[in-house]
C-alpha cells in the first residue's frame, strides 16, 4: 500500500516550487491532493504538471488566498463540500521580501506577514476543526533556517517564519489530545523560482555557505513532508526539522 492512500491532502502555494513538489510525490503515494493558490491558471498548469507525472493522481483545485480570511474559509468549506474530511495540511504558501532594518517599510510588514504568518493560523485553525472530526491529522508548516538563525537584511522575513515554530509547537501541545499532529520543516537554501529571484551573485554566495556545496531541491523537502504526512511519523510532533545540507548562516 502507498504511503498517503485513502488520505486527503491540502498543500498551500503548490502551483510550483516545494508546493508542487511535494503535490507530485503526495500524488504518487495515493493521496488525493488538493492543490491551492491565487492563480486559477498557474494551479492548472500545475495539475496538468502532476498528471502527466502521474496519470492515475487524483487532483482537486481549490482557488485560495491564504492572506485573506474570508478566501481561507471559503475553501475549507469547499473541501468539506467535496470530501467531509481532512488528513494532511501543508502550509506552504509564502513570500520573501527583503530590506535592511532602516529600508523597511509598514507595507512591507504587512505584506509579509500576511502569507506567511498570519496565513498559517487562518489554515491551521480551519484544517484542525476538519481533523478533529476523525480524532487525526497531519500539519506540516513550512518555516525557514531564516527563522531559526535569523539573517543580515532579512528581519521581517526570519519573524514572519520564526513566528511559525512558535505556531506550530503551540498547536502540536493543544492538538495532541485529539491525535493531531503539528511540525514544522525549516528549508535551508532551495533551488526554487524564489530563490533565483535573488539574483546570480546573492544566489552564488548562498551556495557557498552551504556544506554539502549544493542548494538543495524542492523535491528533498517534499520527500520529509511526505514523512510527516504519513504514519512513518506516528509519534512525531512539535518538532522543527531543517533541510538544509549544513549552511551556516
Amino acid at each position: 500500500m502507498s504511503l498517503l492512500e485513502n488520505k486527503v491532502a491540502l498543500i498551500t502555494g503548490s502551483a510550483r516550487g516545494i508546493g508542487l513538489s511535494t503535490a507530485k510525490l503526495f500524488a504518487k503515494e495515493g493521496a488525493d491532493v488538493i492543490i491551492s493558490g491565487r492563480s486559477t491558471t498557474a494551479l492548472e498548469k500545475a495539475q496538468q504538471q502532476i498528471i502527466e507525472s502521474h496519470p492515475d493522481a487524483k487532483v482537486t483545485l481549490v482557488a485560495l488566498d491564504v492572506a485573506n480570511p474570508e478566501s481561507v474559509k471559503t475553501a475549507f468549506q469547499i473541501i468539506f463540500k467535496k470530501f467531509k474530511r481532512l488528513d494532511i495540511l501543508v502550509a506552504n504558501a509564502g513570500i520573501l521580501d527583503d530590506a535592511l532594518i532602516g529600508m523597511v517599510t509598514e507595507k512591507q510588514i504587512q505584506n509579509v506577514f500576511s502569507p506567511n504568518t498570519f496565513g498559517v493560523i487562518y489554515c491551521n485553525q480551519y484544517a484542525s476543526r476538519l481533523m478533529s472530526r476523525n480524532k487525526s491529522g497531519s500539519i506540516i508548516n513550512l518555516s525557514s533556517i531564516i527563522g531559526v538563525e535569523g539573517n543580515v537584511g532579512q528581519t521581517v522575513y526570519a519573524g514572519s517564519k520564526a513566528a511559525v515554530i512558535g505556531i506550530t509547537k503551540s498547536l502540536a501541545k493543544e492538538l495532541a489530545p485529539q491525535n493531531i499532529r503539528v511540525n514544522a520543516i525549516a528549508p535551508g537554501f532551495i533551488d526554487t523560482d524564489m530563490a533565483r529571484s535573488i539574483g546570480e551573485e546573492k544566489y552564488a554566495e548562498r551556495v557557498a555557505s552551504i556544506k554539502m556545496g549544493r542548494a538543495g531541491t524542492a523535491e528533498e523537502i517534499a520527500k520529509v513532508a511526505l514523512f510527516l504526512a504519513s504514519d512513518l511519523s506516528s509519534y512525531v510532533t512539535g518538532q522543527v526539522i531543517g533541510v538544509d545540507g549544513g549552511m551556516l548562516i
